[in-house]
């Protein structure tokens, strides 16, 4: 859930940390946000109010302390709450990523051209009662396309957008380096946020910790980290998605048992929640619950320390690719609610072409690229995020190494203290993670270089880019990101992922569904998005 352009130094472990979210832990916020200083709100109910001014109840399965900014955000949760806080000059449907115009009046008719202008919409206010304006979209871009500040935007700005230029209080012109049309739905990416607020001092600080004003349909109301955050329908807002709940309150609960309890049953505290283990989608829909599953980029995905031998031999890790039985890991630990990965990106995408290498399970084979490198008697820790559903396919990742004569063990630990390693450079050998960047897009460019881009923090973690192989890959990035013929710019993306799949540095095992739960006969209107979080907008009460 990194990334950075070509041209952009991967950023220090503290604001990589901030960004990320994975510090899992959050200073108190700032004053201005109400009760933040109270203690938790209860969690045991669905709040006040009657009819359809009581609160909707939400249980998010992913933590609320990881950085609120906008700009620099990875965090699922934080994600989704600034999807309803905040709004871009174009935003997106959550499942057809089709931009529709938000804080913009239209959708340029030219998606071709190397200038954009947008007009803002009359009378749109931040949750302060101040207007937008045009300062404030320059503001937000000015920090993006800063060479100077690191933010995991720029990794989704830098390589196309040139500069944005205030016209007048209400219009603003995007400067593009070259046509690029993919570059109108990447707008959502940069949320608007008010420069009186956030261009004091230290006021980055405090958008890392919580603090969110946006112009959105729902202004935040309280934040509190590892417990709940809690949001309110904004009187002023006048924009194309109208808030259907008075009040909405988010709980975070990242274990999956108590998560589950909390939509179960007569007396469930709330309506919907995302993140559900497939093992209690019979229980939930026998209680009345829908559940539905969006299939898309999620994936466990191994990572190689290509630093440390043998896996510096493509051999080694594909052969390790090879070996696992990734047919039963869909069975058993995914319960079928999956795929084994026959590309980089997963099969419904728009760029997806089956890779020239893919890794049908073939001990056989994975035992003679073993012996063709060399390799006797290896031995591998997998480092591990110990999310649950990664946790339940370890196992058949350990018993598939293990029957090729590769003693395995595995070391599953919070993911924070994971990528802290990573991040202090410690040693290692293979790490088993999950990644979703389709809650960015679901453009390949995107995808791609949020994975592989030259400078970004994933090729620092795999020691890789300075190999020959990495080079020329990272200038066909380059090359399909600027040719504007969108036939020719697919057909080479698909060869250079042919050369992801092949070299296997970082690469998915399988991709699974993000499974969502709620009660049709409190909500409607609800989709299930195929990455983390939940989607508000154009849900309301039954």
């Amino acid at each position: 859930m990194r990334d950075e352009t070509s041209d952009v130094p991967a950023p220090h472990r503290r604001s990589f940390l901030k960004y990320t979210g994975a510090l899992g832990t959050a200073a108190a916020v700032s004053a201005s946000l109400s009760a933040c200083s109270s203690g938790p709100e209860s969690t045991n109910d669905t709040g006040t109010g009657r009819g359809r001014d009581r609160t909707l109840t939400a249980v998010i399965g992913y933590g609320n302390d990881g950085s609120w900014d906008p700009t620099q955000t990875a965090s699922a949760f934080c994600m989704a709450a600034n999807h309803h806080i905040y709004e871009g000059l174009l935003d997106t449907d959550p499942i057809s990523r089709e931009p529709y115009a938000a804080l913009a009046t239209e959708v340029p008719k030219d998606p071709d051209g190397t200038s954009w202008t947008f007009t803002l919409r009359s009378g749109a206010t931040f949750h302060d009662g101040r207007p937008v304006t045009a300062d404030d979209v320059v503001f937000v871009f000015q920090r993006i396309l800063d060479p100077d500040t690191q933010t995991l935007a720029k990794g989704f700005f830098a390589s196309w957008l040139k500069e944005v230029r205030k016209i007048d209080a209400r219009n603003v012109e995007l400067v593009l380096k070259f046509p690029f049309p993919d570059g109108l739905s990447r707008l959502t990416l940069a949320k608007i946020m008010p420069k009186h607020v956030f261009s004091r001092p230290g006021a980055w600080d405090e958008a890392i910790k919580g603090k969110a004003i946006g112009s959105g349909p729902y202004r935040q109301t309280a934040h509190h980290p590892k417990s709940n955050t809690t949001f309110e329908a904004f009187d002023g807002y006048n924009g194309p998605r109208t808030p259907a709940f008075r009040t909405m309150n988010w709980l975070t609960i990242v274990d999956a048992a108590p998560r589950v309890a909390k939509i179960s049953g007569s007396s469930a505290g709330a309506q919907i929640a995302d993140n559900i283990p497939y093992a209690n989608i019979g229980q939930l829909e026998s209680g009345g619950m829908t559940v539905a599953g969006g299939a898309g980029m999620n994936n466990l995905f191994l990572m190689f320390n290509t630093a440390r031998k043998p896996f510096d031999d493509v051999r080694v890790r594909q052969a390790l690719h090879y070996a696992i039985d990734t047919e039963k890991m869909v069975e058993v630990a995914l319960k079928g609610h999956g795929r084994p990965s026959s590309s980089f990106l997963d099969e419904a995408n728009p760029s997806y072409r089956r890779a020239k290498t893919v890794y049908d399970h073939d001990p056989d084979k994975a035992k003679a690229l073993l012996r063709e490198a060399g390799v006797k008697g290896l031995s591998i820790e997998i480092l591990a995020v110990n999310v649950s559903w990664i946790v339940d396919c370890l196992p058949t990742v350990k018993a598939s190494w293990d029957a090729i004569g590769v003693k395995t063990t595995l070391s599953p630990q919070e993911t924070t203290a994971v990528f802290t390693k990573l991040d202090q450079k410690q040693d290692y050998q293979v790490v088993a993670a999950a990644s979703n960047p389709n809650q960015f897009g679901l453009d390949a460019d995107l995808i791609m270089h949020y994975n592989h881009g030259p400078e970004n923090l994933w090729m620092r973690y795999t020691r890789w880019a300075a190999d020959p192989v990495a080079r020329q890959l990272f200038k066909d990035m380059d090359r399909a990101t600027r040719e504007p013929d969108p036939a020719r710019k697919k057909a080479i993306v698909q060869d250079y992922i042919d050369v992801v799949a092949e070299q296997a540095v970082l690469y998915p095992v399988v991709h699974n569904e993000l499974m969502t739960a709620w009660n049709p006969a409190r909500l409607s209107g609800i989709r299930a998005q195929p990455y983390p979080g939940i989607n508000l907008l154009q849900a309301k009460w039954a």
